[in-house]
């Protein structure tokens, strides 16, 4: 954020999520759901036109928020978002399988889960490293293994695809940074929503998942060219 230059800018947690995941308790915290919550978040804060940065679940909440307030929305970035029938993945689709058994794993078993599926979302080790410290802090502090299955719980794939044929129709500017290694979400998918959105998509050669993490220049570089495009 701090490298995004001339405009005013927020970053929404999603309930149940990061520090917010007691907000989450006996609440559906779907992505279909999230949209709504951002956007009375927006206007509580009084804000009419935004532009709308979103990286994997993020992304998916971006796509429903402007399809169902596109008068709201000014614009349009996506970074290795979920979208279509990208997700969950299978990593994912497994926990959540197994849910009755990972909701009891002890913090050290479950850590070291977390651990390995964040490293494998990244190409910047040290990057990875400092990811699990602040995002494991939360489990840490809120539930555990509990708190994210949960989470995986609330997954439905249905979400975005009641969207998918509505993108094209958006009308938005838009721009798509993909990494192109990521295994998680598949650069096809970037490509799809470079069509769909009718955006340029930079490929980051060799990225994996976690862009803004691993290359916050490049995509502090494509949301302020897509400033400059709205502007």
């Amino acid at each position: 954020m701090p490298r995004i230059n001339g405009a005013r800018c927020l970053a929404w947690e999603m309930v149940g999520y990061g520090a917010s995941i007691p907000e989450g308790l006996d609440r559906d915290i779907s992505i279909a759901r999230q949209a709504d919550y951002l956007v009375s978040w927006l206007k509580h804060l009084g804000i009419e036109q935004a532009i709308l940065a979103g990286h994997d679940l993020g992304g998916g909440v971006a796509q429903i928020a402007a399809v169902r307030h596109p008068g709201l929305f000014r614009g349009l970035f996506l970074t290795n978002a979920i979208g279509y029938d990208s997700w969950p993945i299978p990593s994912v689709k497994a926990m959540r399988m197994a849910g009755p058994v990972v909701r009891h794993l002890p913090d050290p078993a479950f850590r070291q889960v977390f651990r390995t599926f964040i490293h494998r979302g990244h190409d910047d080790s040290a990057a990875a490293d400092e990811a699990v410290e602040v995002h494991w802090s939360h489990y840490d502090h809120h539930d555990g293994a509990a708190a994210f299955v949960r989470q995986v719980d609330s997954l439905n794939v249905q979400d975005t695809l009641a969207v998918a044929n509505d993108l094209p129709k958006l009308g938005l500017p838009a721009r798509i940074a993909w990494g192109a290694a990521d295994q998680f979400q598949k650069i096809e998918y970037g490509e799809r929503f470079a069509h769909d959105l009718s955006a340029s998509l930079h490929r980051i050669e060799g990225g994996k998942h976690f862009t803004p993490e691993d290359h916050p220049e490049v995509i502090a570089q494509e949301i302020n060219q897509l400033l400059a495009d709205v502007k």
